[in-house]
Parts: C-alpha cells; sequence; structure tokens
C-alpha cells in the first residue's frame, strides 16, 4: 500500500458460513473503502444479514478473514466496538425502558457520544423520548435502533434494513441522516431491499445470490452492464430472482 493510500475501513476476504451443514454464505470478498456507502442487495434468504453479521463479529464465521479499520472484529472485539455502530433488523432492549433510557444506557459505553438531543433528533424520536420500547410502533423501534448505533460517533456503521417499516415521511428523513453521516466521512454499509434507497445513497453496491456475490459496480455501473434504464431490471437481469423477492 501506498503512503496516500487509505486502508479501507471494512476489508472481507473468502467468508464462509453454513448452518447444520447448509451454506448460508459461500465466498464473499468486499472492500469497503474510508467515507463510502455500500450497498448489498439480494433475495430474502441470499446471505445478506450473516454476511454483515460476520462483518460485526457478531456471528462466527466458518472461514475468511474480516477486518474494520485494520482491526479482527472477534479477536478485537472491545476495540471494534468503539469505532463500528450496527443496527439490524431485530432489536432486543428491554421493553420497560424508555427511549432516554436506553439512548443514556449505550451512550455511557463511549468516551465522547452524540449528544442524546441530537440523536433524538436525527432519527425523529424526540417527541417519545418518554415512551418505553415496548409501547413504540415498529418503524419507532426501528429508528432507535439507528440513534443507538450511532451514540458513540462511529467511523463506521452497518444498517440492516434501514427504512423497513417506516412511512415515506420517516423513509426521507432517514436518507437525510444517512447523508449527514456521509458528510461527516462515517463509511456504512447498507443493507436493503429498496432499490430507489440504494440508487440514492450508495457508491457501490453487491448484489448476493446463494450465498455469493454475483455483481459488484456503482448502481449505473450495473445498469450499464445489463443495459437497463434502473436497478430492479439490473436485479432481475444479474440475479434471475424478481424484485419482489427482495427482503
Amino acid at each position: 500500500m501506498s503512503g496516500n493510500e487509505k486502508s479501507p475501513a471494512i476489508l472481507a476476504e473468502s467468508l464462509a458460513k453454513s448452518y447444520r451443514g447448509k451454506p448460508a454464505v459461500v465466498d464473499v470478498s468486499l472492500r469497503v473503502e474510508q467515507g463510502e456507502t455500500f450497498g448489498i442487495l439480494g433475495t430474502n434468504g441470499a446471505g445478506k444479514t450473516t454476511t454483515v453479521e460476520m462483518l460485526a463479529g457478531l456471528r462466527r464465521r466458518d472461514s475468511g478473514t474480516v477486518t474494520v479499520m485494520g482491526l479482527d472484529p472477534q479477536s478485537d472485539r472491545a476495540r471494534v466496538r468503539q469505532i463500528l455502530g450496527v443496527q439490524l433488523q431485530q432489536a432486543y432492549l428491554h421493553g420497560a425502558l424508555r427511549v432516554w433510557e436506553l439512548v443514556r444506557l449505550y451512550r455511557s459505553f463511549y468516551p465522547n457520544p452524540r449528544p442524546m438531543d441530537e440523536l433524538l433528533e436525527m432519527v425523529g424520536l424526540t417527541e417519545q423520548s418518554n415512551v418505553m420500547f415496548e409501547k413504540l410502533s415498529g418503524g419507532q423501534q426501528q429508528r432507535l435502533s439507528i440513534a443507538l448505533a450511532l451514540a458513540g460517533r462511529p467511523r463506521v456503521v452497518i444498517l440492516d434494513e434501514l427504512t423497513t417499516g417506516l412511512d415515506p415521511k420517516a423513509r426521507r428523513s432517514m436518507w437525510s441522516t444517512i447523508e449527514q453521516l456521509q458528510d461527516e466521512g462515517v463509511s456504512i454499509v447498507l443493507v436493503s431491499h429498496a432499490m430507489e434507497e440504494v440508487e440514492r445513497l450508495c457508491a457501490r453496491v453487491a448484489l448476493i445470490d446463494s450465498g455469493r456475490i454475483v455483481a459488484l459496480d456503482t448502481p449505473r455501473g450495473l445498469m450499464a452492464q445489463t443495459n437497463t434504464e434502473n436497478l430492479d431490471d439490473a436485479f432481475v437481469a444479474l440475479t434471475g430472482r424478481e424484485t419482489e423477492e427482495v427482503a
């Protein structure tokens, strides 16, 4: 690596994971540059969530290597937690705790957290700060999970289905939040089923099918490869799957 070349935010090589002998991820290699927003698209069961859980060190890989800002998320877990924020599809939080209590708890894990008011405003939960987690709607719980992922001012963020369950207004608000993070130079991995979201936010996107990356390019590059005019049609052409299967 030359003196002027930055190390990647995330580097994964030959990741593989099986469950009871059935492959979920077969051979995934990818590189996310510092400050890049990198999208992952695939049908339900394609291996997207298993892949990002291995990237975050939340699921042990069978083989392959991963580094996050040069650190292994399995062997350097404590240090990686200080620089990596993760929001997954399912939030396992204490239902009786109020929004502000959960944010306060997560802020306590970091030496220089974002202010609570800023976090709540970023995800549109200021008015719900005193509501118990179990009383929030599914979309509000999703937004709270994003706030918690951002509490420590992470340099790298993994967001799994960022806007699932959100209404159009809340979805556009979350896109604005991601654009704010981009302006701050945060590296983002965005797992999404929303083609418009990926086209708007992601510099590059990987299409995963049956545990393998079948295409990796810019959204426009994928369209050019397939001579199509939108990402939905490019996805169908490259994977043979209907976009309705994406979830």
